[in-house]
């Protein structure tokens, strides 16, 4: 049988050791919310939601609604890659919260502070009139 280590693992097998880099292991979770008020956003707004700083590595992001958003496309990015977080997808259900993640957006930290946004896209319904979309985004500082 073959063994497979991680690079991080393989890390600290090295002779000698190599220590990793800050917020891959023993790290502190941090998380950015972001609270949108819904008032019929339409398809082509601009919805900022946080600045995330640089150093900053991003693990994962949970985005959830009191109402339904399902009819609506979304993608949470910045403004130079709108799905860079999550691809174009159809909102949550109400109360049922959808995780997200882009894998080649969780590797490395941030080398630049940057300002995440939510689009509402082309191909789907406005947001609803009223209630309320929590986005959070969790990951790793650079302490």
């Amino acid at each position: 049988m073959t063994t497979t280590n991680s690079l991080e693992h393989a890390n600290t097998l090295a002779k000698p050791p190599v220590f990793n880099p800050p917020g891959v292991w023993y790290s502190r979770v941090r998380c950015f919310q972001a609270t949108v008020t819904l008032a019929s956003q339409a398809v082509g707004d601009d919805i900022v939601l946080f600045l995330l700083p640089a150093g900053f590595r991003p693990a994962y992001g949970v985005v959830a609604s009191g109402v339904s958003v399902a009819g609506s496309k979304l993608s949470i990015g910045t403004s130079d890659e709108a799905g860079k977080y999550r691809a174009l997808a159809d909102g949550p259900a109400a109360d049922v919260p959808q995780l997200f993640g882009i894998v080649a957006a969780t590797r490395d930290p941030l080398a630049a502070s940057e300002t995440v946004r939510l689009k509402v896209e082309t191909g789907g319904a406005a947001l609803p009139a009223s209630g309320s979309l929590v986005v959070r985004l969790f990951g790793t500082g650079a302490d």
